[in-house]
């Protein structure tokens, strides 16, 4: 493929509003993982809440669109001058040659949660107030970024649970290729909701400790919440930067919530990204691992990993920081593995203590300062969808 530069990125999450919080906190191991006490949840959890959220408020001609998620979602656009980015991006290509690629997996169901707390108790019915069309539906946070920014180009919400925002690179790769956009804004939100938190819950997938992937002890997964962006533009000629240079989308068809035992599916959406790229397994510097902290997520992407890189290639995850954002993960963890080919670290995986043996990787436990090229970033999702990112920076 032709590289594609990320001119623009930000990120907000648990551990912080924009890039320099959220470097900050992966430099220094700070995890934003905290016991839950989100809304009317009684679960003995920790979760990755963005901080002041229920106090942020939309644009008051967007209010048809206010819940959580499109709250994050706007204030995820206001950081690092991202907002300026995709206006200036307007003035250059045109409202109608920038598509719009997000990735949500319960999008704004929260909002539902709340009108149903609410029906009239004769009849049942909602709040007069919730429109399902603006705030729970998929393609909310969609319709609300294309509107804010008044474009015309193509829009489209993707939502294949955990690789959702990331295969959205993959859906902008293919518009531009086609020459049907000249740029394109991407990424993914997803907030807290009672239905996610009381699902994984009921599946025995939630840890009652801040998780801790790759762990011989790992006992399940943390949710968080977070809200990831980048605007994606075709190459200058001489261009110093961040570059999407491959990517690998599989499925495993094997089973609805389980990964396939062995990580075929992972596998091949890694082989899939490094011949993209047209690079070997000894040319990543660093994995950004999807890395739950199930047992059974762990072991799969282990296997599959060190059959293709062995155990020379330093990997870790990010979640002991941010949690599982789940439809948000594959943005906010490209996103990452950008800042860590920007400044030149490879993060350390917060809260875990010792390493599972029986996966055989090199599992960073600590930050490492070290200049780096090209950066491999997996995301994979129930259903067995799988996808790899491969990211270099070209000086």
């Amino acid at each position: 493929m032709n590289p594609l530069w990320l001119s623009h990125f930000t990120a907000t999450s648990s551990i912080g509003r924009g890039l320099d919080q959220t470097l900050s906190a992966l430099k220094e191991q700070r995890s934003g993982l905290s016991p839950c006490t989100f809304d009317t949840v009684d679960l003995k959890t920790f979760v990755g809440e963005v901080a002041g959220l229920d106090y942020v408020n939309l644009p008051t001609q967007f209010s048809e669109y206010d819940c959580r998620n499109n709250r994050l979602a706007w204030l995820g656009l206001m950081q690092d001058g991202f907002d300026e980015s995709v206006r200036a991006a307007i003035k250059k290509y045109g409202r109608q040659r920038i598509g719009v690629f997000l990735g949500t997996s319960t999008s704004g169901i929260f909002q539902t949660e709340l009108a149903y707390r609410y029906r009239d108790p004769e009849t049942g019915t909602l709040p007069a107030g919730f429109v399902y069309r603006t705030t729970h539906n998929t393609y909310s946070v969609v319709d609300f970024v294309h509107r804010y920014f008044d474009l015309s180009g193509p829009a489209v919400a993707v939502s294949s649970a955990c690789s959702s925002s990331a295969k959205v690179f993959s859906s902008a790769r293919r518009m531009m290729e086609a020459g049907l956009i000249d740029a394109a804004l991407v990424g993914g939100v997803d907030s807290l909701c009672l239905t996610t938190l009381y699902g994984f819950s009921s599946l025995g997938l939630l840890s009652e400790q801040p998780c801790r992937p790759y762990d011989a002890e790992r006992n399940g997964l943390s949710i968080g919440e977070a809200a990831a962006f980048a605007l994606l533009e075709k190459a200058p000629q001489s261009c110093d930067g961040i570059m999407l240079l491959g990517i690998g989308e599989s499925s495993d068809a094997y089973h609805m919530s389980s990964p396939h035992p062995e990580g075929l599916g992972a596998k091949i959406a890694m082989q899939d990204a490094l011949t993209m790229a047209g690079l070997a397994p000894s040319d990543i510097d660093y994995i950004n691992l999807h890395g739950t902290a199930t047992p059974s997520n762990d072991a799969a992407e282990g296997l599959a990993v060190h059959a293709l890189f062995g155990q020379d290639t330093p990997c870790s995850s990010i979640k002991g920081a941010t949690g599982h954002t789940l439809g948000a993960a594959g943005g906010i963890e490209a996103v990452i593995s950008a800042l860590s080919l920007q400044h030149g670290f490879m993060p350390g995986g917060i809260n875990t203590k010792q390493i599972d043996p029986a996966l055989n990787l090199d599992y960073l436990l600590q930050s490492r300062e070290q200049k780096i090229q090209r950066v491999l970033s997996n995301s994979f999702g129930f259903g067995g969808t799988n996808c790899t990112l491969i990211l270099g920076r070209i000086a």
